[in-house]
């Protein structure tokens, strides 16, 4: 895949009712790598892949034309990709469309995704505990960011929160004026995403949501939690409902976590 195939990709998540934009087709591939099935000149499938150290990788934006299915192009894209991704560990959020190509290649589900979205008008105040504040990032942050996110994912994501974060808007979660926490807000799709959030329990996530949430009132937001998460509740309550769901799987050994610090929402699907 190259940035001449980006309009296609889009034309095909398009095609799905997928809400990507042209740039966050463009965002995604400035950090991984992708393929693109063609025919006739044009392209009909893309399978794409984004490296989180010497150990793992995400896949996603697996997509194959309606008019192409059924010619096991699927299955080809996703062995190019997996060729180059070697021994890593792999993870993916499937459809259940794409579930049963994922099994017979080796994944199996670990628990699913919630997709919650809608513009939330009324966000009560959070309830911060003694010595916890939410406060902007700052650049002297971005150590403390990379370090949270591999212990919350078991990944070295520095790559990837060092591209996206000039271009996001974030807040930190301090106790006792140490960072244990963070959440980014970015235009994505058909308005802006809450993602990542990491905190260290669901009450420091509601802190960091409530606060993007709450400061743009009647803003179309999205957030991707696992169902570990025990955010969807709430968020239904803000007014934003769950409107979908994936299954997330993995194919070889899960990474180590720090069971102290959680992801609470996704950057995106295909990112994790």
């Amino acid at each position: 895949m190259t940035v001449d195939d980006l309009a296609a990709g889009h034309g095909l998540s398009s095609e799905q009712k997928w809400p990507h934009r042209i740039e966050d087709w463009e965002m995604l591939l400035s950090l991984g790598l992708g393929y693109v099935a063609e025919r006739d000149g044009e392209v009909i499938g893309t399978a794409m892949a984004w490296l989180y150290g010497l150990d793992a990788a995400t896949l996603g934006m697996v997509i194959v034309s309606p008019a192409a299915q059924g010619m096991g192009l699927g299955r080809r894209l996703m062995e190019a990709v997996m060729a180059d991704l070697g021994d890593r560990t792999i993870l993916l959020n499937a459809t259940d469309e794409g579930a049963p190509l994922y099994r017979k290649l080796g994944f199996e589900g670990i628990g699913p995704v919630f997709q919650h979205q809608g513009a939330a008008f009324s966000v009560p105040v959070a309830e911060l505990i003694p010595d916890e504040r939410v406060r902007p990032l700052g650049a002297k942050d971005m150590p403390s960011l990379h370090g949270l996110a591999r212990r919350a994912t078991g990944m070295n994501r520095d790559a990837m929160l060092d591209a996206l974060v000039p271009g996001a808007q974030g807040v930190v979660l301090t106790r006792s004026n140490e960072p244990v926490g963070f959440a980014l807000f970015r235009r994505f799709g058909r308005g802006y995403v809450v993602g990542p959030t990491i905190a260290p329990d669901v009450g420091g996530a509601k802190a960091l949501i409530s606060h993007w949430l709450g400061s743009n009132s009647g803003t179309f937001c999205r957030l991707d939690i696992p169902e570990e998460s025990g955010l969807g509740g709430w968020l239904d309550e803000l007014g934003l409902p769950c409107v979908g769901r994936v299954m997330r799987m993995v194919r070889g050994s899960l990474p180590q976590t720090d069971p102290a610090v959680q992801v609470f929402s996704l950057t995106t699907q295909a990112l994790g």
